[in-house]
C-alpha cells in the first residue's frame, strides 16, 4: 500500500491562488444586441357590402356603359355632364401661375401618424381607410383624407395615354364636399414607401386587414413636386356624384414591375373610360406646361 503525504507548505499556496482568482476583474459583458423592430401585427375582419347597393363592375352587363341604369341613385353616371375621369391634354391645359381666379391655391398639409390604417379588397380596388386622415387645404376649405385606392390601368389619361396604375386620395370637408388627389404611377424603381401595404395586400374580397406597429407617412407616397392639373369632376365609380374637386399631379411616382404585378394579380382593368370634357377647362400650376 502506497501512502501519499501532503507537505505543510501546500495549503498557504492554494489559499493565495484562490484569493488571486477571486480578485480578477469580471470579463466585460457582451454588447447587447439592438432590440428588433416590432413586427407588424395583422388582424382581419369580414366587411359585408351594403345589401341595398346594386352590384356593379367593369365589364359585361354591370360595366360602366350601364351604370346609370342599375339604380336611380346612379343616374349621374349616364346623365352627368361633368364626369370623371378625363383625358388631360397637356398642351391644351391652361397654365395659370396664380390660380386664385379659378381655383384657390391648394396646399398639402401632412400629419404624421404612428399607426397604419385598414386595407380592404372590396372587389373593385384595394382601398386603405383612415380614421384620422391627413389634410388637404384648398383656400379656406379643409378636407380630411378618408382613404386612398388604386386603379390599373390609370383612369385619367395624359395626352391620350394610360399609365400602368393610378392612385386616388379621397378627401372630405365638413360640409360633405369632396376633393381627390390623383397620382399617376409608372413602372420604375422599387418604392419602399408602399411596402407596409404591399406586403399584406388583402387577397380575399370583403376582408379588412388592420395593421399595427407600422408607421406610414402619406407624404412619402406622393411625388416630390406637387404641381397639379385641376378641374371640376365627379366620382369615377357609382354613384358618379359630381362637384368633386380634382387635383391630378403632373409628376408620376414609380412602382417596380413586381409591385405593379402584385396589385394586378388581384385587381386589374378597374378603370372607367374617360368622359367628355364638355364645357370644362383644365388648369395647371405646372410652369413647364405649354399653353
Amino acid at each position: 500500500m502506497t501512502t501519499y503525504r501532503v507537505h505543510s507548505f501546500a495549503a498557504p499556496v492554494l489559499v493565495a491562488m484562490t484569493m488571486l482568482a477571486c480578485e480578477q476583474p469580471a470579463p466585460a459583458p457582451e454588447p447587447a444586441e439592438p432590440a428588433p423592430a416590432a413586427e407588424p401585427q395583422v388582424s382581419t375582419r369580414t366587411v359585408a357590402p351594403p345589401a341595398s347597393t346594386p352590384h356593379w363592375g367593369y365589364e359585361g352587363d354591370t360595366g360602366p356603359s350601364v351604370w346609370g341604369g342599375l339604380s336611380p341613385d346612379f343616374s349621374a353616371c349616364a346623365e352627368g355632364s361633368h364626369q370623371s375621369p378625363v383625358d388631360i391634354a397637356a398642351w391644351k391645359s391652361e397654365t395659370v401661375p396664380d390660380l386664385r381666379a379659378s381655383f384657390s391655391a391648394a396646399a398639402l398639409r401632412i400629419v404624421h401618424h404612428e399607426h397604419m390604417a385598414d386595407a380592404i379588397n372590396n372587389g373593385h380596388t384595394i382601398q386603405v381607410n383612415y380614421t384620422e386622415g391627413d389634410t388637404l387645404d384648398v383656400g379656406d376649405a379643409s378636407y380630411e383624407l378618408l382613404q386612398y385606392h388604386f386603379h390599373a390601368p390609370s383612369e385619367h389619361t395624359l395626352n391620350g395615354q394610360h399609365f400602368p396604375m393610378e392612385m386616388h386620395m379621397v378627401h372630405k370637408a365638413s360640409d360633405g364636399s369632396l376633393a381627390v388627389i390623383g397620382v399617376f404611377i409608372e413602372e420604375g424603381a422599387h418604392n419602399a414607401a408602399f411596402d407596409p401595404v404591399w406586403s399584406n395586400l388583402p387577397r380575399e374580397k370583403s376582408v379588412e386587414t388592420h395593421f399595427q406597429n407600422v408607421t406610414v407617412n402619406v407624404d412619402d407616397l406622393l411625388p416630390k413636386g406637387h404641381a397639379t392639373y385641376r378641374y371640376d369632376g365627379s366620382l369615377t365609380t357609382p354613384p358618379c356624384s359630381e362637384g368633386v374637386k380634382w387635383f391630378v399631379m403632373t409628376e408620376p411616382i414609380q412602382l417596380s414591375p413586381d409591385q405593379i404585378a402584385a396589385f394586378t394579380a388581384l385587381i386589374d382593368g378597374n378603370n372607367r373610360p374617360v368622359q367628355p370634357l364638355n364645357d370644362r377647362s383644365i388648369v395647371t400650376d405646372a410652369v413647364d406646361t405649354e399653353s
